[in-house]
């Protein structure tokens, strides 16, 4: 497994749901599913009896809702990216947008 500091390798799903939540302008259709699988591979996890998702990549929490429809919100995608860039995972989506999905 990768160090804490070093973003793991991902999937063709997983680097596409990671470059969605980076777009510009925010996407309004980035599936729960998707984030959930994404955050349990690059993270850990863990849903608590009342419904909420604790997520932890490397120092960086965040507590999540799931959504009432299928997409997540806007403001979800911004805490998303705002723990993912902390993470390491903001040059890894530069490169696939700027090289290509070879990485």
């Amino acid at each position: 497994m990768a160090e804490q500091s070093d973003p793991v390798h991902l999937n063709n799903h997983h680097r596409d749901t990671l470059v969605s939540i980076f777009l510009h302008p925010t996407s309004h259709n980035i599936d729960w599913k998707a984030v959930i699988s994404l955050l349990s591979v690059v993270g850990t996890v863990d849903e608590t009896p009342a419904g909420k998702f604790h997520v932890t990549l490397g120092s960086e929490e965040l507590v999540l809702t799931k959504p009432r429809n299928k997409d997540v919100d806007v403001q979800t995608v911004v805490d998303l990216r705002r723990m993912l860039t902390a993470s390491g995972y903001a040059a890894l989506v530069e490169n696939v947008v700027n090289k290509g999905k070879e990485v």
